[in-house]
């Protein structure tokens, strides 16, 4: 069955980075799209951005310039980089596959704060 596993989250200063990672099984990796979303708290969850099977990215207005999503087909995953944190970018952070259903990580905490 769909496994994802997220990995790479934490406390981070603002104006710093992190990589979070989601390390995938159960399924042709290498043929469909990933996606990243988060939920701060008290909030819904939202799309961050997405990679597709062949590397193209789309993303969120705010992670515009500041995110970089990327795959690596080769070890089954897929990454999430953050640049210039914010403290509004404190939230859980997900992976997710669609298919028919939408299958999810447990999600990696990522706390933006001085």
């Amino acid at each position: 069955q769909v496994q994802l596993v997220e990995s790479g989250g934490g406390l981070v200063q603002p104006g710093g980075s992190m990589r979070l990672s989601c390390a995938a099984s159960g399924f042709v990796f290498s043929a469909f799209a990933m996606n990243w979303y988060r939920q701060a708290p008290g909030k819904e969850r939202e799309w961050v951005g997405l990679v597709m099977n062949t590397g193209g990215t789309l993303y969120a207005n705010f992670a515009k310039g500041r995110f970089t999503i990327t795959r690596d087909n080769a070890k089954n995953m897929v990454m999430l980089q953050m640049n210039n944190l914010k403290p509004e970018d404190t939230a859980v952070y997900y992976c997710m596959l669609q298919l028919r259903d939408a299958h999810w990580g447990q999600g990696t905490q990522v706390t933006v704060s001085s």
